[in-house]
């Protein structure tokens, strides 16, 4: 009898759609096996969905390493999917020791982490390499020549996601608010509208498909309304960047500015995970979770470039998942 294919999504959190995924993916390909989610807190929903919550220390912790080790071998877990971008970093650099107990972890190699979870060093990858990117600079920069900028600007933290701290400025003096606390970046606003690329890259390096998503609407920094949007220009410079990455694996999101009147393109942000917006992908034909557990086991793979369908729009709404409150840990109140 052959052993479960047991998946565990890191940092679970709120992320029900996307362990839905995989468990349709396991129920697609005939196999056995358990959906994990591992959280540091049990008040999660996604904690609740699974097959198996178990709580663990912060991914910024020198116990989180370890403890998911400990869960992989004791649960025989076969893959492991992150989602939050400060654990990325952690997984990157001890995947050797995961696959030491037969686990793959979903994470592209410490070189392409690094590119994308720090602008400064996306910017200079991507110009290196000669792909469109905004003017970017630091603050102090930007202020010391203010003339010499096309305002407004757009000013980002160097490391986050989700949004958080990014904020579009009209003046000098609200560029100095704005970026007053910690590292920030200074852009220029890039023509047309915004595209999430969901990329996905199998074992080889070969980007098997690339679905642009339209952001409709966005609510704390996630896509609340999305569409899939077939873009050939979008979707072969989302295939051109992965491809060049050194060492990307799994699912990857480009952000890319299209202007359709100009035909300008523009890429502003990687991101070396799946994204928030990706079951919108999944649901319009693009089974990654499927194609990444088809390529860890050498099956015959199903991926493919242009079999999604266009034009599907994604409307997420808030579900609930209802626990006692022993198991999601809340405590009596005083």
């Amino acid at each position: 009898m052959a052993a479960p294919f047991n998946v565990l999504i890191s940092s679970a959190g709120r992320r029900v759609a996307l362990l839905r995924t995989f468990r349709g993916a396991l129920a697609e390909l005939g196999l056995e096996g358990r959906l994990l989610a591992v959280d540091i807190s049990r008040a999660s929903a996604a904690f609740h969905d699974a097959d198996l919550g178990l709580q663990v220390p912060r991914c910024d912790s020198a116990e989180f390493i370890p403890a998911m080790l400990e869960i992989c071998r004791a649960h025989e877990v076969r893959l492991v999917v992150p989602t939050l971008d400060p654990e990325l970093l952690p997984y990157a650099a001890h995947r050797a020791e995961f696959a030491a107990i037969g686990t793959t972890v979903a994470i592209s190699s410490p070189q392409v982490v690094a590119i994308g979870s720090d602008k400064v060093q996306t910017h200079a990858w991507l110009s290196s390499q000669g792909f469109p990117a905004p003017r970017q600079a630091l603050p102090e920069d930007v202020l010391a020549a203010p003339d010499d900028w096309p305002w407004p600007l757009i000013v980002k933290p160097v490391r986050g996601s989700s949004s958080i701290g990014v904020a579009r400025v009209e003046t000098p003096s609200a560029l100095r608010m704005a970026a007053r606390a910690g590292d920030h970046i200074v852009q220029t606003c890039a023509p047309g509208k915004e595209y999430t690329v969901s990329v996905y890259v199998d074992h080889h390096g070969r980007c098997q498909c690339a679905v642009p998503r339209r952001r409709l609407e966005v609510r704390a920094g996630e896509v609340q309304k999305g569409m899939a949007v077939r873009a050939p220009a979008v979707q072969a410079l989302a295939r051109d960047i992965a491809e060049r990455l050194p060492g990307a694996y799994g699912v990857l999101n480009v952000q890319i500015f299209w202007d359709e009147a100009t035909g300008a393109l523009t890429v502003i942000e990687l991101n070396a995970r799946f994204g928030g917006g990706y079951p919108l992908a999944w649901e319009a034909g693009a089974r990654y979770s499927r194609w990444l557990i088809e390529d860890l086991l050498g099956l015959p793979s199903t991926a493919s470039w242009d079999a999604w369908r266009d034009g599907l729009v994604m409307l997420r709404y808030d579900d609930a998942v209802f626990v006692s409150r022993d198991d999601a840990g809340v405590g009596p109140l005083d």
